[in-house]
């Protein structure tokens, strides 16, 4: 007769699946996390010593006022809207500052431009053109919901490159929104007040918030995509204001942006010695 109970040797199956289970789960981290992550060689709290950035961006502009556009239930929620026609430039910088890890206050400045006409949309018999400059101070909230693992490594802050690392580890996404103020001048044609009233500029507060995406190149830079929209406190962006307006101007940027990131002195405060 065996001697061997069923039960004896399901516990050492139990024990040894376990045993292979949780080796394997050992070296999945180890393929995920590479010897450069490793608890050894990086520190939570590495974001500390650059808690300043430097950001610089271009990108494109989407304007939507009363000028030009298609008329509600024609413009397929606002997407027949987006034109080439409307489309100009925007340029950027910025100071960041990390609060925590995942929390970042932002002073930005955008200047560029605007353009609104009437071609290819509800009202192409009535020939309205407009083109605005503008310049844009705002203070924003930054959220760090995906953060670069390469925060925290040592030999990535020392400044390896990407390329010697996943490339998944190397992304932040983050969404921010803030308060900010736009002034802005407009040129309009002799003949843009028939069915409304005009205004050549100002200024006027604005709510911005959007998404954005940045690839850790190196411990110092970061390249990055932001997608983001204003909400203007003033219908005159395009420097015009139909009878039949019932909303304000709101506005998009498209912006690539190039970060340099700054070590923090003993002060707290920036330092400026590249090395």
């Amino acid at each position: 007769m065996n001697s061997f109970k069923p039960s004896c040797i399901m516990k050492k199956y139990t024990i040894l699946l376990l045993l292979i289970l949780f080796t394997s789960s050992l070296a999945e981290a180890q393929l995920q996390r590479p010897k450069r992550f490793a608890p050894s060689a990086s520190d939570p709290q590495l974001w500390k010593i650059r808690r300043y950035e430097v950001i610089a961006g271009i990108g494109a502009t989407q304007f939507f006022g009363d000028i030009g556009g298609f008329s509600i239930g024609d413009n397929a929620l606002g997407f027949r809207d987006i034109t080439l026609k409307h489309t100009r430039f925007n340029m950027n910088a910025a100071l960041s500052y990390k609060i925590s890890s995942v929390f970042s206050a932002r002073l930005n400045l955008a200047g560029g431009t605007f353009h609104a006409t009437d071609i290819r949309g509800s009202n192409e018999t009535r020939g309205f053109e407009s083109s605005t400059a503008f310049f844009e101070p705002s203070l924003l909230a930054e959220y760090y919901f995906i953060r670069s693992r390469g925060e925290s490594s040592y030999i990535f802050q020392k400044g390896k490159r990407v390329v010697l690392l996943p490339l998944l580890s190397t992304i932040n996404f983050y969404a921010f929104t803030g308060v900010g103020g736009i002034a802005y001048h407009v040129n309009l044609p002799d003949n843009i007040s028939v069915t409304g009233t005009t205004k050549t500029g100002g200024f006027a507060p604005v709510i911005p918030a959007g998404l954005g995406v940045s690839m850790a190149y190196s411990g110092r830079t970061n390249l990055g995509l932001e997608l983001s929209g204003r909400y203007a406190f003033t219908d005159y962006l395009d420097g015009y204001t139909s009878l039949f307006s019932k909303a304000n101007d709101v506005y998009y940027f498209l912006t690539f942006t190039f970060s340099y990131k700054l070590p923090t002195a003993p002060s707290g405060l920036p330092s400026f010695r590249f090395r």
